[in-house]
């Protein structure tokens, strides 16, 4: 199987937001989940054009800046809540609900956008 003809894997992140990206047949592969992204990204490319900003920069607001620290404390926190429970012999469906709330604290760290 050549490199042209073998299947992609699907789930790879979008370069703008992080959501997966379907994955295509042939051809180039994609980098954007979608119109929307591909085109803020290309803005963004041009707003950083002529500064001494990187291209590959994430420039959040303030306020973006607060909640993703706050998202990230919250897994922390999260995740050390799962230590406690598993040193203190916690049952296991007390460690799927703390694994669960981890999961989806990560997923919505994730997010930068």
């Amino acid at each position: 199987m050549t490199s042209s003809t073998r299947p992609r894997s699907a789930g790879s992140p979008c370069a703008w937001c992080g959501r997966g990206v379907a994955a295509v047949g042939v051809g180039r592969r994609r980098r954007y989940c979608c119109q929307s992204c591909r085109q803020r990204a290309y803005e963004q490319r041009n707003a950083v054009k002529g500064t001494s900003v990187p291209a590959d920069a994430v420039i959040l607001t303030a306020t973006e800046a607060v909640e993703l620290v706050d998202r990230m404390f919250e897994v922390r926190c999260a995740a050390e809540d799962v230590a406690t429970a598993v040193a203190e012999g916690a049952d296991t469906t007390e460690l799927l609900a703390l694994c669960e709330q981890l999961t989806v604290l990560a997923r919505e760290a994730e997010r930068f956008r």
